[in-house]
C-alpha cells in the first residue's frame, strides 16, 4: 500500500519537476512566464563572447543604475551556467507588470544601448535594438518581470544572414 501511495505522489509531482527543468529560474527570480516571444536577431554574435563579457555588461548597467539620483526600479543580472540568461526584475510595486510596461523599459534600454561604443562601431546602429545587443553578447534568453505576478520571456534566435533586410520584432 505504501508503494502505491508513493507511486501516486511521484506521478503527481512529475509535471512540476518537468516545468522547473525547462526554466529553473522561474519560481525563484520571477514567476512562471505569462507571455513569451521569439526574437530573430539582426546582427551576428560577436566573437570572443563568454560569461565574463556578459557579466561585465550587466555590471556596467548596474553601475549606471547606481549612479542615478533616484532609487532603482529594477535589478538586472545574468544567470545560467554561462551567464546566458538575462533577467530584469522590478524591485518596487507597480513597475513592469504588463507586457507594455516591460516593452517600454526595453525601448529605453535600446536608447541607452545606442550610445554605447559597441553600437557606435556599426553603421546601422539605428537598426539594432537592445534585443540585438543581447544576442550579439551571446544571451539566449531575456526575462522581464514585476517580481510578483508577471514575467515576459524573450528567446533569441540567429539572424538569417542571407536575408537582405533582416527580420525581428519591433
Amino acid at each position: 500500500m505504501r508503494y502505491v501511495a508513493l507511486s501516486i505522489i511521484l506521478v503527481l509531482l512529475m509535471p512540476l519537476g518537468a516545468a522547473q527543468a525547462g526554466d529553473r529560474h522561474a519560481g525563484y527570480y520571477y514567476p512562471e512566464p505569462t507571455s513569451t516571444e521569439v526574437y530573430t536577431a539582426r546582427a551576428p554574435i560577436l566573437p570572443g563572447n563568454d560569461r565574463k563579457r556578459r557579466r561585465d555588461f550587466v555590471s556596467g548597467i548596474i553601475k549606471e543604475i547606481a549612479d542615478e539620483p533616484y532609487p532603482p526600479t529594477y535589478a538586472i543580472f545574468a544567470k545560467g551556467a554561462e551567464g546566458e540568461k538575462l533577467i530584469i526584475t522590478a524591485v518596487r510595486d507597480g513597475f513592469y507588470d504588463t507586457v507594455f510596461r516591460a516593452r517600454a523599459l526595453l525601448a529605453a534600454l535600446t536608447a541607452l544601448s545606442r550610445a554605447t561604443p559597441l553600437f557606435q562601431e556599426f553603421d546601422e546602429e539605428d537598426q539594432f535594438t537592445f534585443f540585438d545587443l543581447c544576442y550579439m553578447l551571446g544571451f539566449k534568453q531575456l526575462t522581464v518581470s514585476d517580481g510578483k505576478n508577471f514575467a515576459h520571456q524573450i528567446t533569441f534566435t540567429a539572424p538569417d544572414l542571407n536575408a537582405a533586410s533582416g527580420s525581428g520584432s519591433k
